[in-house]
């Protein structure tokens, strides 16, 4: 018995020597023809890295041949396969674009949206492939109203959205905590969830952002000098009243009613301050 396993081993070795021998041999010296019959024969067989190394080889030869749409659909399938995401939806995208009239554009335009959801790194970091993966989506969800794909890329759509919006939210809230060593960081924060609210409408951290937004311009308030504060009083009472007038049963609203308290007693202080200082120098012109 232990013979025959040894034996069974070594045919196996051979064939893998003789495999990889015809391999390099193709991939070094074959003809394209042969090179082309290999890189199929390696992407059936899911070698997709091989694969990718002969696709590079014979893809200037077939460049605007009937084979290239095939050949084309293989190399986004191999980056694919290959967990070379960001890639993986660059050649699905270029096959969309290349081959519209192709019976697997609906598939590749689906994979370049999931291939750049793929490559999204976690919320904190460049959302780059994150913007492009909500983009492809969007573009499927458009194209392909009918399409059996349509509930799992309506799922991937919310789900990349929520991503964004957790990322610019994170962002206007880590402006806002850092705000007291540089005061820059107040409008930076207000401007930040102003865009979130702007770019996100309904989204699921707009009661929270708008808390945040009134208490970013309240305490800017309270750290600018008294000649400012006017002007940020108000939009700081505008940003109450657009909180009031959405969350009117906020958990929030406690807060929020006490900071329209310093702001309105602010406002009362700096405009009797100006009208004495009016006063004063209509006394001196006199």
């Amino acid at each position: 018995m232990q013979k025959i396993k040894n034996l069974a081993f070594l045919v196996l070795f051979s064939l893998l020597l003789f495999s990889c021998g015809e391999y390099q041999k193709v991939l070094n010296k074959g003809t394209i023809e042969d090179q082309y019959k290999m890189s199929v024969k390696m992407y059936e067989s899911k070698k997709y890295g091989k694969a990718l190394r002969l696709f590079e080889k014979i893809t200037p030869a077939y460049r605007g041949k009937p084979q290239m749409e095939r050949i084309q659909f293989m190399v986004a399938q191999s980056n694919f396969n290959e967990k070379n995401y960001s890639l993986a939806g660059y050649y699905f995208d270029r096959f969309v674009s290349n081959y519209p009239s192709s019976s697997k554009k609906e598939e590749a335009a689906f994979l370049s949206a999931y291939s750049y959801k793929l490559a999204s790194p976690v919320y904190s970091k460049d959302p780059t492939d994150t913007n492009k993966a909500l983009e492809s989506f969007q573009s499927f969800i458009n194209t392909y109203p009918d399409s059996d794909k349509l509930e799992e890329a309506n799922k991937h759509y919310k789900e990349i959205r929520y991503i964004l919006q957790k990322k610019y939210f994170e962002i206007a809230k880590v402006y806002y905590t850092t705000a007291d060593y540089d005061l820059r960081n107040y409008k930076a924060s207000i401007q930040a969830f102003d865009n979130l609210l702007a770019d996100y409408l309904g989204s699921e951290f707009k009661e929270e952002a708008l808390y945040y937004r009134l208490k970013a311009a309240h305490d800017f308030v309270l750290k600018s000098y008294d000649r400012r504060k006017l002007e940020r009083i108000k939009d700081a009472i505008e940003a109450y009243d657009k909180l009031k007038r959405n969350f009117p049963e906020s958990k929030y609203m406690e807060e929020s009613n006490e900071m329209l308290a310093t702001l309105q007693k602010e406002k009362v202080r700096v405009e009797a301050l100006i009208e004495k200082f009016k006063e004063l120098e209509d006394t001196t012109e006199k």
